[in-house]
């Protein structure tokens, strides 16, 4: 079984990849330092568990590519 995440964390990793589609990579601490600069998100837990989600994402999108 996976990871349980909240709705909020799907939700805010969802629109960034809409907003910045080629901006995110599978390198967390990339994604971590983009959401940093150009996201405004205080919390630092959540901040990184966004940029862990998108990896994740980002992850899922490369398998599906290949699928293709």
């Amino acid at each position: 079984m996976g990871k349980v995440r909240p709705k909020v964390v799907k939700k805010i990793a969802r629109e960034l990849l809409e907003a910045y589609p080629d901006a995110f990579t599978a390198d967390f601490e990339a994604n971590k330092q983009f959401i940093k600069e150009h996201v405004d998100i205080r919390a630092k837990k959540l901040r990184n568990r966004v940029a862990g989600y998108i990896v994740r994402l980002v992850k899922r999108r490369m398998r599906e590519a290949e699928g293709e």
